[in-house]
């Protein structure tokens, strides 16, 4: 019996504000007193060490008394972005075709509490974020993902580096993709973008960073981005894209 065919494109999804319509960071500070964060803490903020201040913030709303169950309620509220259940209903239908993975900043457990919420956590072949779980105490815990040379992104996350080494296990795999399909908004999202071919095709989510950059980058260094640009302001209009792109195919 012939085995099964590989799929044909590998699908990258961020998390925040592109599957969710929020930043899920932010969203968890609902669960903490008064739906707030001391000022201190707040200033306590460094660039490029999002993932460090994100612990200080866990670990505050754990002396409040915060709980898993309160995290999963938040992470379990935030709402979808326009169009992601169009996309996702798509996607289920062209299992086949399609692999799906998910590198997001965020981390393992609100997403899995997202995504399982939405019925979808199925459609993702593999999830890369921060490592996350509740101590002893029953303080939510976070940590980084990995650490890495690049110097565009932040300490704990470089999502190139996430993607490439994807990408070249599966090739050891013998599974070779036709077209990468990059979905995203994100400042970090530009450095994994900006390694795609000119066969694959970015999708950066109008108005937001990622798409501002890419045009930026597009216009003083045509070289260093090479992928179609697709810009979407409802998901539904991603998943127009694919069936069109699976209509050519045919």
């Amino acid at each position: 019996m012939a085995s099964p065919r590989p799929p044909r494109y590998l699908l990258v999804f961020d998390f925040d504000e592109t599957i969710i319509e929020e930043n899920s960071d932010e969203s968890i500070v609902r669960a903490a007193p008064g739906q707030a964060l001391p000022e201190p803490l707040r200033q306590s903020f460094r660039e490029g060490f999002y993932n460090e201040y994100m612990q200080r913030v866990l670990a505050y709303m754990g002396d409040q008394g915060v709980t898993m169950a309160d995290f999963r309620a938040v992470y379990e509220s935030i709402p979808l972005s326009p169009g992601m259940p169009e996309l996702f209903q798509f996607l289920a239908k062209h299992q086949e075709l399609f692999e799906l993975i998910l590198i997001s900043d965020a981390n393992m457990f609100g997403i899995e509490c997202r995504l399982r919420a939405a019925g979808s956590h199925s459609l993702f072949r593999k999830v890369f974020s921060n490592p996350s779980s509740f101590d002893r105490r029953g303080y939510f815990t976070l940590g980084p993902y990995h650490s890495h040379k690049c110097l565009r992104c932040p300490a704990n996350m470089c999502k190139r580096k996430v993607l490439t080494e994807y990408l070249a296990e599966r090739a050891q795999e013998e599974v070779e993709f036709e077209r990468v399909l990059y979905v995203g908004d994100g400042a970090n999202d530009l450095c994994p973008a900006a390694a795609l071919s000119a066969a694959d095709v970015a999708f950066p989510r109008k108005g937001y960073p990622l798409h501002r950059m890419a045009q930026e980058l597009q216009r003083q260094q045509p070289a260093a981005f090479q992928a179609t640009l697709v810009p979407w302001e409802s998901a539904a209009e991603v998943a127009r894209y694919l069936q069109e792109l699976l209509k050519k195919k045919c």
